[in-house]
């Protein structure tokens, strides 16, 4: 065989490419992220996962407008308890 030809040269591209090919195969199979051709990750998508992401989100956007409802009222409270009798009396007649 000769080692300075073309066919040896085509040979190395061939199985470099089929060795490339493979190992992305299998990555993307396996769900392992693929490098796409500007040297990026791609991972794969899942639609179930994207959902619960939103799921979660707005989840937590509710639960943290509730803390903050939550907080408004505890400070009411402190003041109430720690304000004097006299002065509390005199806001709640105020109200009436």
């Amino acid at each position: 065989m000769s080692w300075s030809g073309p066919g040896f040269v085509i040979a190395i591209i061939a199985i470099s490419t089929f060795g490339w090919l493979a190992s992305t195969w299998i990555r993307a199979r396996h769900g392992y992220p693929v490098e796409n051709e500007w040297s990026g990750m791609t991972g794969k998508s899942d639609p179930a996962a994207e959902r619960k992401i939103e799921l979660l989100t707005s989840e937590n956007e509710r639960l943290t407008g509730q803390i903050g409802r939550l907080e408004e009222r505890i400070a009411v409270l402190e003041r109430i308890a720690t304000d004097p009798g006299e002065r509390t009396a005199r806001e709640i007649d105020s109200l009436r």
